[in-house]
């Protein structure tokens, strides 16, 4: 595999990790910004690849394949991926041997990372203690709305329509509760009708001012009455109540482990970086 072709795969990796766009899409600011990354990560990748840690390491056949998928699942079809190779003056074959490239320097740099000393049970406790702010959790709702947007443009959807058909949902509700889910997705006009009009867990000020009043002053099971926003009439339906704590240690003990090993891992691989030899 030649510099280029490497150089080419980094390009198309950054472009579309920072702007979620092809190379050739991006205007001349983005396209210098990209090059300037994907051209110092190829610098760092390259010292990476001259270690004796580097030799050692051989990447499965299984591994690229499964990589490749990955990727092949962004796209609608294998014409499209090829097409965005061509465009950056790749083939599969040679974005394949860039894929182990990028995949070899990865695992390179997870087993240096290993060799991080491993977070202790004291450790964990002592970050707990001296970071306690990072444990709370504010009061949440679990929710589900039915909307009935405004739109004076269709008959059905004039203010006066709209109302009339919110109420007639309403009026059902009243008789049987437990068809909120069902009712949403039957008439509820935003996206979460598919989902049963699932809000899921949501905390204050995640939603309009006036449903965000509501249903933080609902009782749990309870369904609102008529609400009105900006998008149109609304319903809500309190399902659960998960009022404001702290989380436990115990709670929290498997988070906080994870995260100092993984900056340890992070600083043992930035170290073992620094120490380098650069290229001529």
């Amino acid at each position: 595999m030649t510099p280029s072709d490497a150089l080419a795969y980094l390009e198309l990796k950054t472009a579309q990790n920072l702007f979620g766009k092809l190379p050739g899409e991006l205007a001349d600011t983005e396209l210098a910004r990209v090059q300037q990354l994907a051209a110092r990560q190829y610098v760092l990748e390259t010292r990476v690849l001259r270690t004796s840690e580097a030799h050692a390491v051989n990447i499965p056949g299984e591994h690229i394949q499964t990589a490749l998928q990955e990727i092949h699942a962004r796209y609608r079809d294998r014409d499209e991926f090829h097409a965005d190779l061509a465009c950056n003056h790749l083939d599969e074959t040679r974005f394949l041997l860039a894929l182990e490239r990028d995949l070899k320097v990865e695992q390179v740099l997870e087993n240096i990372g290993k060799r991080a000393v491993r977070v202790t049970e004291i450790d964990v406790e002592l970050y707990y203690h001296y970071h306690p702010e990072q444990f709370r959790r504010a009061e949440t709702r679990h929710a589900r709305h039915i909307l009935v947007t405004l739109n004076p443009s269709l008959p059905e959807n004039t203010q006066d329509a709209a109302l009339q058909r919110i109420t007639a949902i309403a009026t059902r509700l009243e008789k049987d509760g437990k068809r909120f889910e069902e009712q949403a997705r039957k008439h509820s006009e935003c996206p979460t009708a598919l989902q049963g009009g699932m809000l899921g867990e949501v905390k204050r000020g995640q939603l309009y001012p006036q449903l965000d009043s509501a249903l933080f002053e609902m009782r749990e099971g309870e369904i609102s009455g008529i609400l009105e926003s900006p998008l149109g009439y609304h319903l809500m339906q309190c399902e659960a109540i998960q009022l404001s704590r702290t989380l436990a240690l115990e709670q929290a003990r498997p988070a906080i482990r994870e995260m100092l090993q993984q900056r340890r891992a992070r600083t043992c691989q930035q170290a073992w970086i620094k120490q380098l030899p650069a290229l001529a």
